[in-house]
């Protein structure tokens, strides 16, 4: 079963179905091991580091995002 199938499947769930399956799957998440961790942390900085290398008019100044949380306040 692809990814894919297994979220619409999932999906079709009654939502406190879903509220529990995704708490499961959160909860399964704050216990990778500290190499897992790091693998996945660093696949996403480089990720970022991409996005940013070949879109650099897509990301923010920190000042802006800081002005825009302000603003939330």
């Amino acid at each position: 079963m692809s990814i894919q199938e297994l979220e619409a499947e999932a999906l079709k769930l009654d939502p406190k179905s879903r509220a529990r399956l995704a708490g499961k799957l959160l909860a399964s998440l704050e216990n990778l091991s500290e190499e897992e961790n790091t693998r996945l942390w660093v696949e996403e900085a480089e990720r970022r580091a991409m996005e940013m290398d070949t879109q650099p008019d897509v990301s923010a100044s920190a000042k802006d995002v800081f002005r825009e949380a302000r603003a939330k306040l």
